[in-house]
C-alpha cells in the first residue's frame, strides 16, 4: 500500500470536484487536473497563479478586500448556497460555481483549501438558466414589438432570435398568402438555398421541414382564431425540442401576432385617415364645380330653346357638344362624390346570388372569352341594404381592373358569404357592429388571377386619380369609387395582393335582418298644377338665376331668396307651395335648418333640398327629398311633381 504523501497525491489528483491550495497571498500553490479542466487553464498555468485573476473584471476589488478580512479570521464555510457566483475561465468566459474553504492554519499549514464545483452541468441548473434565457429572449422581443410601428421589422427579427435564444441552426416564419392556398416564405435565419424570402410552401399541416435535419418543431401562428402563418424551427441535434421550446416558440408566435396585428392596424388606421381628408378635400371641390355645372347646363337649355339658335347652322351643334361635355363633368363630380361618400344613395334590400349572377352574365359576354368567370353565393346568405345600380357599378369597376390585370386571360370568382356582427375576420373599422335592424355583414369577394400589386401600388389603390394604367386607359378614379360607395354604405372594402398571386377585393355591407325590403316604392309622378308658388333659397346668384328660370319655364311663381333667414322673414306672409332649397347656404342657416323652422311654422311644407353633395344630410331627417346637382329642367319637373304627388 502507498504511503500518505502518494496517497494523498494520488486522492488530489483524482478528486473529481476542482481543488485549488492556496497561500495567504492569494497565490496558487497547487491545482488538480479537474480544476485545469473547469477553468480553462493547464495545471502548470494554474500554480502560481492568483486567485484574483479568477475572479471576473467587474467584481474583483471587492473580492481582494474579502480575501484579506477573511485571511485575518479563515474558517471553514461554503459559498455560493445563497448568492451566484461566477468564475472567470483562462478564455475569458464564466462559469457559475459552488466554492467551499477549507482553512489549514490550525493543522499547523498556511493555506486555504478551495473546493470548486461548476453547477452549470446540473440538469436542474441547466434547465433555469435555459429558461432565463429563453424569458430574457421573450421580453427582448416584446420590448421591440411594443415599439415598432413597421410590422416587416418584426417579421424579420423573429426568426433571428428564435435561433439565438435557441441555439439552432434554423428558423423558417411562413405567412399565409392573401387567399390562404398558399404559405409563403416571410423571413429566415439558415434558409436553404431554395427557401429565400417569397419562396412559396404547399399547403400542408406541419409545413415540409426539408431535407436533412434531425429535429423539427412547427409552431403555427394565429390571430384572433384566425391562421396567419407558421413559425419552422430546425436543429441538427435528435430530439432538440422539447416542452421549454415549444413554450418559448408559443410565446415568440403570440407577440409577433399581436405585434404585426397592431402595426397593421395602425398603419390601416392611418391609411384611412388619409384618405378621409383627401375625401374632404374632393367632396368639397365637387360640390363647388357641381354648382358651376349647374350654371352651365341650365344656360346651354335655355339656349337650346332659343328661336335665333335654330335658324344658326352651327349654332345647335356648338351647344350640343357644350351640353355633352357638361355631362361627362357631371359624372367626374359624380365619382368624387362617391370616393368622398357625399353622394346620394337609393338602398334597398339586394339579392345577392340575382345580382352577381345577372353581372357574371354580362361579363361572359364583354369581357374577354380568355377570362373564366365563376359565382359561388353561400346557401342563406342574406340580403344586404345597398343601392343597387352603385354596387352594380362598384363591381364593374372591380371586374374591368381584373380584366386590365389579365390580358393574357384567366379567372375572374365572385363569391360571397355572410359573417356574424363580430366576427374576428372582420375589418377593424367594423368592429362595432352593423348597427340596429342588420344582422352581421355579407362578404362579397371578388378574385383575379392576375398579376398582382407591389405593397407600394396596394397602399395608394383607393386614392383618387391614382392608376398604373398607360395614359389614356383610365382615371384613376374606379377603386376610389368603390370605397367611398362602400364606406357611405356603412360597410368597409379591403384589398388581399401580392406580385404574382393575383388580387382579391373584398367587400363588406351589412346585411337585413329578416326578409324586409328598405327600399322606399317608386313614388306616383303626377303634373305640375299650374301657378304653383315655390320659395327658391339659393345663396349661388348665377345659380339662383338658373334655377328661377327653370321655374319660370315650368309656369310656377318663384319668390328667390339669398339666405335662409331672408325666405324664414318672408314666409310669414308669402304664399308657399313648396320650399326648394339648397342645403349649403353659405354662413348663418343651413338649408336642412331653415326646412325643419319652416314646417315648425307651416306643417306639411312640401320641401326639396337640393345640392352638390349629400353629407350635408346627415343632420336632415330621413326620408327627406333631395335633387343633386347639376340637374336638367326636366329633373327639376319630375322631383317637384313626385313631392307634390304625394301630398
Amino acid at each position: 500500500m502507498a504511503g500518505p504523501p502518494q496517497l494523498f497525491e494520488s486522492l488530489f489528483a483524482a478528486y473529481p470536484d476542482a481543488l485549488l491550495v492556496v497561500d495567504g497571498a492569494g497565490g496558487i500553490v497547487l491545482a488538480n487536473p479537474a480544476a485545469a479542466a473547469l477553468l480553462g487553464y493547464t495545471v502548470e498555468a494554474l500554480q502560481g497563479l492568483s486567485v484574483d485573476s479568477l475572479v471576473p473584471d467587474a467584481i474583483r476589488p471587492r473580492h481582494a478586500a474579502w480575501r484579506h478580512a477573511y485571511a485575518s479570521s479563515p474558517r471553514a464555510r461554503p459559498m455560493g448556497s445563497q448568492m451566484e457566483l461566477v468564475a472567470r475561465r483562462g478564455d475569458g468566459s464564466e462559469v457559475m460555481v459552488e466554492i467551499a474553504l477549507s482553512p489549514l492554519q490550525d493543522r499547523g499549514l498556511p493555506y486555504v483549501v478551495a473546493a470548486i464545483r461548476g453547477i452549470g452541468a446540473y440538469p436542474r441548473v441547466r434547465q433555469a438558466l435555459q429558461r432565463a434565457r429563453y424569458s430574457e429572449h421573450v421580453a427582448q422581443f416584446g420590448r421591440l414589438a411594443v415599439d415598432a410601428r413597421d410590422p416587416q421589422l418584426l417579421i424579420e427579427a423573429a426568426p433571428q432570435l428564435a435561433a439565438e435564444a435557441l441555439e439552432i441552426e434554423s428558423v423558417v416564419l411562413l405567412l399565409l398568402d392573401p387567399n390562404r392556398q398558399e404559405s409563403r416564405v416571410a423571413a429566415g435565419f439558415g434558409l436553404g438555398p431554395d427557401e429565400q424570402p417569397g419562396t412559396g410552401w404547399p399547403p400542408g399541416d406541419p409545413p415540409p421541414t426539408g431535407p436533412g435535419w434531425a429535429s423539427a418543431l412547427a409552431v403555427p401562428l394565429s390571430d384572433r382564431g384566425q391562421p396567419l402563418g407558421t413559425l419552422l424551427l430546425r436543429s441538427n441535434a435528435p430530439q432538440r425540442f422539447g416542452t421549454d421550446e415549444r413554450r418559448f416558440a408559443e410565446l415568440l408566435c403570440n407577440l409577433l401576432a399581436t405585434g404585426v396585428q397592431r402595426a397593421r392596424s395602425e398603419e390601416a388606421l392611418s391609411h384611412a385617415q388619409r384618405l378621409e381628408s383627401v375625401g374632404q378635400l374632393t367632396g368639397g371641390i365637387a360640390h363647388d364645380f357641381n354648382n358651376l355645372l349647374t350654371v352651365i347646363s341650365g344656360n346651354l337649355q335655355v339656349l337650346e330653346e332659343l328661336p335665333a339658335l335654330a335658324q344658326d347652322g352651327i349654332g345647335p351643334q356648338l351647344v350640343a357638344a357644350a351640353a355633352r361635355a357638361s355631362r361627362r363633368g357631371a359624372e367626374l363630380t359624380g365619382k368624387l362624390l362617391a370616393f368622398s361618400r357625399r353622394q346620394v344613395l337609393q338602398p334597398a334590400a339586394l339579392d345577392l346570388g340575382a345580382l352577381l349572377e345577372a353581372l357574371a352574365d354580362m361579363l361572359r359576354r364583354t369581357l374577354d372569352q380568355r377570362v373564366a368567370i365563376t359565382v359561388q353565393v353561400e346557401p342563406g346568405c342574406p340580403a344586404v341594404l345597398a343601392d343597387p345600380g352603385q354596387l352594380e357599378s362598384a363591381l364593374l369597376n372591380i371586374a374591368i381592373n381584373a380584366r386590365d390585370a389579365m390580358p393574357d386571360g384567366g379567372t375572374l370568382a365572385f363569391a360571397c358569404r355572410a359573417l356574424p356582427a363580430h366576427d374576428p375576420g372582420l375589418p377593424l373599422e367594423l368592429a362595432g357592429g352593423p348597427g340596429e335592424g342588420h344582422a352581421g355583414y355579407v362578404e362579397i369577394d371578388v378574385a383575379d388571377s392576375g398579376a398582382g400589386m407591389p405593397e407600394a401600388v396596394k397602399e395608394r389603390a383607393f386614392e383618387p386619380f391614382f392608376t398604373t394604367k398607360d395614359a389614356g386607359r383610365g382615371t384613376g378614379l374606379g377603386l376610389s369609387t368603390v370605397y367611398g360607395f362602400v364606406r357611405q354604405s356603412h360597410g368597409a372594402v379591403r384589398i388581399d395582393s401580392a406580385p404574382g398571386a393575383g388580387t382579391t377585393l373584398r367587400l363588406f355591407l351589412p346585411a337585413i335582418a329578416g326578409d324586409g325590403d328598405a327600399a322606399a316604392g317608386a313614388q306616383a309622378e303626377t303634373s305640375l298644377p299650374p301657378g304653383l308658388p315655390v320659395m327658391l333659397v339659393e345663396d349661388d346668384p348665377e345659380v339662383r338665376q338658373v334655377v328661377q328660370r327653370f321655374l319660370d319655364a315650368l309656369g310656377c311663381r318663384v319668390s328667390a331668396y339669398a339666405s335662409g333667414e331672408d325666405a324664414l322673414a318672408a314666409l310669414a306672409d308669402a304664399e308657399v307651395g313648396v320650399l326648394l332649397t339648397d342645403i349649403a347656404l353659405g354662413p348663418g342657416l343651413r338649408g336642412t335648418e331653415l326646412a325643419e323652422q319652416a314646417r315648425a311654422l307651416r306643417p306639411g311644407l312640401p320641401v326639396l333640398l337640393m345640392s352638390g353633395y349629400s353629407s350635408a344630410l346627415l343632420d336632415a331627417p330621413p326620408g327627406w327629398p333631395l335633387l343633386r346637382k347639376p340637374y336638367s329642367r326636366a329633373e327639376l319637373a319630375l322631383a317637384l311633381a313626385r313631392l307634390i304627388g304625394t301630398r
